[in-house]
């Protein structure tokens, strides 16, 4: 009688030539040194994944500034009398 397939081979094999073992599907082991090891990396990795975090949020919100300090611009421009100074310190090309 055939086994029934292993619902994680695929996964196994998805992840495996990349050297990165899935969660859980590990064999646990009871050495308190490998564990301590083991803890101490992921730790690593999550506050490293943590700080990248915190720099993505601010360029989004650098860039979301930005994004306001342009609209208030044009606002500002458009609200301007014809014969105002652009606020971006350009001349007009047909008033040459």
């Amino acid at each position: 009688m055939n086994q029934p397939p292993d619902p994680f081979e695929f996964l196994k094999n998805l992840w495996g030539p990349m050297g990165l073992p899935l969660a859980g599907v590990v064999a646990p082991t009871l050495v308190q040194d490998e564990l301590d090891r083991r803890i101490a990396e992921l730790r690593s990795v999550e506050n490293w994944l943590n700080m990248n975090l915190n720099v993505l949020r601010m360029t989004i919100q650098g860039l979301e500034m930005q994004k306001a300090g342009l609209a208030a611009m044009r606002n500002a421009a458009g609200s301007a009398p014809p014969d105002a100074p652009d606020p971006g310190g350009r001349e007009d090309p047909s008033k040459k």
